[in-house]
């Protein structure tokens, strides 16, 4: 059996939960309520992996990449990533990831992306299912009318984030 290795990263605005299983990262998932545990758990389940914790170098290559994304340095994760879920999970997330820095765009903006836009139900299901925080960047997924809207690590959490990427393309950071 494989091993999903787990190890916690503190970020400015809440704790993650940082998991890889062989030489991809499979979680990056806020700890608050308990949703961390609930997620490795899933994973194990999906991808038939016990987890354990420690580190490895795809742990260690993604908390060095939050590091300078938490400072404004870093816009994109040049990671091996498993998104474990179904293939309209997927295309989900792979939708979410097209979506540029310091951008938002709606629920329903996502939902038609992928050609399903009746499926705003699910696809804000799917977004919240969604494993890799900050990696996949969900929290740039926003209500119809700007307002924020649900997401795992809470609204503070999202507030933080966007404000981080807003004032980092403000002063112009760097392109990584």
């Amino acid at each position: 059996m494989d091993h999903i290795i787990i190890k916690n990263y503190a970020s400015p605005c809440g704790e993650l939960l940082l998991g890889s299983l062989g030489s991809k990262l499979c979680m990056c998932d806020w700890t608050a309520g308990g949703r961390a545990d609930a997620t490795a758990e899933r994973l194990g389940r999906l991808l038939d992996a016990s987890v354990i914790e420690g580190t490895s170098a795809v742990i260690e290559h993604a908390a060095d990449g939050l590091d300078e994304y938490f400072q404004g340095l870093r816009r994109e994760f040049p990671l091996d990533i498993l998104a474990a879920g179904t293939p309209f999970r997927k295309a989900v997330w792979q939708s979410i990831m097209s979506v540029p820095y310091g951008r938002c765009i709606s629920y329903s903006q996502l939902a038609e992306s992928i050609g399903r836009p009746s499926a705003l139900r699910a696809v804000a299901a799917a977004a919240g299912a969604n494993a890799l925080s900050v990696v996949i960047p969900c929290h740039r997924i926003i209500g119809a009318s700007g307002e924020l809207t649900g997401y795992a690590g809470g609204l503070d959490a999202k507030r933080f984030l966007l404000r981080l990427e807003r004032e980092a393309m403000e002063k112009g950071g760097r392109h990584a």
